[in-house]
């Protein structure tokens, strides 16, 4: 079995800003010996940067995909990126404008996407996605939707076709994957470990999905990896 997890809303909570998510000691640790018993079958597949990811888990994951799968460090430590999309640079340009209009949204420029999350502000939603709609329509940069965000990045992989790359290379290749997810960016993901033989796990409330099982919360997955080895008769344990 091969572990592949999503970071926010999976593994560490949601916070207001990206940033106020900070590393603990106890996630580490247990990262690190998910690694250790997996022998290195472990990897991170999220939005964020892979800089950002190494920050909240202190480096204790080498195999990440950031920016959805954009960029991409492999188990031996090799580092794959897209070239950023110029067409990035029109959002920048026209998004303070936005700002200006609708105080209280949180931006991030992560070099290949820019995102803009409307979580503290839920009121400036359709004008968020209003103004990501129109960029997209303009450009050939892809629209993607999360929970209370809305991304504009450059077109490329995304999470499924990280995880097929990681499958497809030591020490992934010839197991079955389990990925665990919580946003409407994770059904790729859930797709991609259906169509290899393995399994999506939601983490949320139910809701329509191509996920097969599914955890409560974060709290919950994390009890869920440090109970025990997860293997196939974990799942007992897991919603449907």
């Amino acid at each position: 079995m091969s572990l592949l997890l999503d970071l926010d809303g999976t593994i560490a909570p949601i916070m207001p800003r990206p940033h106020d998510v900070t590393p603990t000691p106890a996630r580490t640790a247990l990262m690190q010996r998910l690694a250790e018993r997996l022998d290195g079958r472990l990897a991170i597949v999220s939005g964020r940067t892979i800089a950002e990811v190494d920050r909240v888990l202190q480096g204790a994951v080498t195999a990440v995909a950031g920016v959805h799968g954009l960029e991409r460090r492999r188990a031996d430590g090799r580092l794959e990126r897209a070239r950023p999309d110029p067409a990035l640079d029109l959002v920048r340009a026209e998004l303070p404008g936005l700002l200006a209009r609708h105080p209280g949204l949180v931006t991030e420029d992560k070099g290949l996407s820019v995102t803009i999350h409307f979580r503290g502000v839920p009121e400036a939603g359709p004008a968020v996605t209003a103004f990501a709609d129109d960029i997209a329509g303009r450009t050939d940069l892809v629209l993607q939707p999360g929970d209370t965000v809305a991304e504009l990045r450059g077109p490329g992989a995304g999470k499924g076709e990280a995880i097929r790359a990681f499958m497809s290379e030591a020490p992934f290749a010839g197991t079955r994957p389990v990925y665990l997810g919580d946003d409407q960016t994770d059904e790729d993901g859930f797709a991609a470990a259906r169509a290899l033989g393995g399994t999506g796990v939601l983490v949320g409330p139910a809701r329509r999905t191509a996920a097969s099982r599914r955890l409560a919360n974060v709290d919950a997955v994390m009890d869920w990896l440090s109970a025990a080895m997860p293997g196939k008769a974990m799942f007992g344990k897991l919603a449907v």
